[in-house]
């Protein structure tokens, strides 16, 4: 496995964590058995929600580690507040209560990371500010980001605060990829030139801030955005996907060329970027998180990383 530092921390952490939206659906003795893989092939990185299964994934996770030979301190934990079921709220009541309760369900006395769940248009950054500081005074959080933000935004909220965020967790992968169109379609006139993140990739690299994948190797259909009348619509994963031969058909060719799964090489296409984008693998299943983990085996070469690209319909001016 392979370790950088988490932005401009001394965190050290795996370039593949592990994301605990789905362990809602194990039980014990299944989180236990997936903790140990995860553990055995040096994740050492675990990303949850407040809202992943209504608390629940955080509750097993925290379940099976209390009864593990795992030591809390080998692990960097992070989750996220600000979902609800009407909006967003980062007010500084509710990400102190949200964090107690994260850390009641995790039976811990702290998380390494806490992130902002997606912008909330009424953020107060002076507010969050605050909220922040009584939770790294108290040693309840040791670090803080954001995710899905735009660069403006991180810069509105940064402009309070009093020590770097150290992340945005956004969605990218093999078949989206704004974030690196608008880069190479600049001065065009197509709808690849528009800029929908504030030149976020160039941004994190500057300033140092991990961007981390979700939903890394999720097919989200023709439609150009997964989020339609309310609902997420994904047409399953991006490997053996019916609907995107040729991006198959490369990434068996590929595959073979190295020997390992073609899941691997759609993993290992976005590790290859040199922003260090941390990739968020939400898999249950060990077989494909053992599949996922073969792309820290592979070094996508330049000809093969933008053959991949333009198999998933992507063009160059």
């Amino acid at each position: 496995m392979k370790l950088f530092p988490l932005g401009s921390s001394n965190i050290m952490v795996s370039n593949i964590a592990a994301g605990g939206m789905r362990y809602a659906s194990l039980n014990l003795a299944q989180m236990q058995k997936l903790m140990q893989v995860e553990i055995d092939n040096g994740i050492n990185f675990f990303d949850f929600a407040d809202v992943y299964g209504g608390g629940q994934s955080e509750r097993i996770f925290g379940q099976a580690l209390k009864q593990s030979s795992i030591k809390r301190e080998d692990l960097i934990i992070q989750s996220k507040v600000g979902l609800t079921d009407f909006g967003y709220d980062f007010s500084k009541e509710h990400i102190l209560n949200s964090v107690d309760g994260i850390l009641r369900r995790l039976q811990t006395d702290y998380l390494d990371v806490l992130l902002l769940h997606r912008p909330d248009p009424l953020m107060e950054p002076a507010e969050i500010s605050s909220a922040f500081n009584q939770l790294r005074q108290s040693g309840k959080v040791r670090e803080f980001g954001v995710s899905n933000m735009n660069t403006f935004q991180i810069e509105f909220l940064q402009s309070a605060l009093n020590r770097p965020l150290l992340v945005d967790q956004v969605q990218f992968s093999l078949m989206h990829t704004g974030m690196i169109d608008f880069g190479i379609h600049t001065n065009m006139k197509d709808s690849l030139s528009i800029d929908h993140d504030g030149g976020l990739l160039p941004y994190s690299q500057k300033n140092k801030i991990t961007l981390q994948a979700w939903s890394p190797l999720q097919y989200e259909g023709p439609v150009n955005g997964g989020f339609i009348n309310g609902q997420w619509q994904f047409h399953g994963l991006i490997t053996d996907n019916p609907e995107i031969p040729q991006v198959n058909k490369v990434l068996d060719q590929i595959a073979k060329i190295h020997g390992v799964s073609k899941t691997a090489i759609a993993t290992a296409w976005i590790l290859r970027h040199p922003a260090h984008i941390q990739m968020i693998a939400g898999t249950t299943n060990p077989q494909h998180l053992s599949d996922i983990l073969e792309a820290n085996e592979v070094q996508l070469s330049r000809q093969e990383w933008y053959a991949l690209y333009l198999a998933g319909g992507h063009t160059l001016p």
